[in-house]
């Protein structure tokens, strides 16, 4: 009987390491992506020609090796991929988390966890429909939530799409974008952390605490990125 419980305590172990290991995997790689997405972003800093010249580069990438916009599809099925596993895993630690945990030793966590490690699940909820809108805004649809409505002028121009969505007439996307941001930046803080400490690098208090700088870092520099384009535009200097 002992060594059975042995057993299945030792095949729950490497369950939930190998769940902890993809979760942190997959969070690499949304990192990378947002990164990326950040730097295309900020082609609207350097005018009309040069964003949608960008934006029509990533649909011709790889030709005629690629079809047009073969580059995009292979993005979407790996980040599609890379979210159904980062949710899963997260869903499933959870689950197994809340299963073995006592209530008083989760309340005694609570207090002295982080505020991104507290607000993770429903950081991670408000990004995921912030996603969903962002999607349907800029690459699905295309909705075009400014003056001009769905002129094809508007939304088959990629950046007239973007800089018509932060007028002043719509300050409040520009709210919206930016709450969104500060999820982001507290789910990169506490994710960054939590990937670094998954792949064994944090046995330390020096290693925890770059660590925990890295978060930061990557946290500021990706959201903080993402805001200026709206920023920018809503006060004139992207136009």
């Amino acid at each position: 009987m002992a060594t059975t419980t042995l057993i299945k305590g030792a095949r729950s172990t490497r369950s939930t390491i190998a769940l902890k290991l993809l979760m942190a995997a997959s969070g690499i790689v949304f990192i990378l992506f947002v990164l990326v997405h950040m730097y295309g972003n900020l082609k609207a800093f350097s005018g009309e020609l040069a964003y949608n010249e960008y934006a029509e580069h990533l649909r011709t990438f790889g030709e005629p090796y690629l079809p047009y916009g073969g580059l995009l599809w292979i993005l979407r099925v790996v980040l599609l991929g890379s979210l159904v596993a980062h949710v899963g895993s997260a869903v499933a630690l959870s689950m197994r988390a809340h299963a073995q945990r006592p209530v008083k030793y989760a309340v005694k966590k609570n207090k002295a966890s982080s505020l991104s490690s507290r607000t993770m699940r429903w950081g991670a909820v408000a990004l995921l429909l912030f996603v969903v809108w962002h999607l349907l805004q800029f690459t699905i649809v295309k909705i075009n939530v400014g003056a001009g409505g769905q002129a094809a002028e508007v939304t088959e121009n990629p950046f007239r799409l973007l800089t018509a969505a932060f007028q002043p007439e719509q300050w409040w996307m520009v709210v919206i974008y930016l709450l969104a941001m500060l999820a982001l930046a507290f789910h990169l803080h506490h994710g960054t952390f939590s990937a670094i400490q998954t792949l064994g690098f944090t046995n330390t208090a020096e290693s925890r605490a770059r660590a925990r700088v890295a978060g930061w870092v990557v946290a500021i520099v990706v959201a903080g990125g993402f805001s200026l384009v709206p920023l920018f535009t809503v006060f004139g200097v992207i136009s």
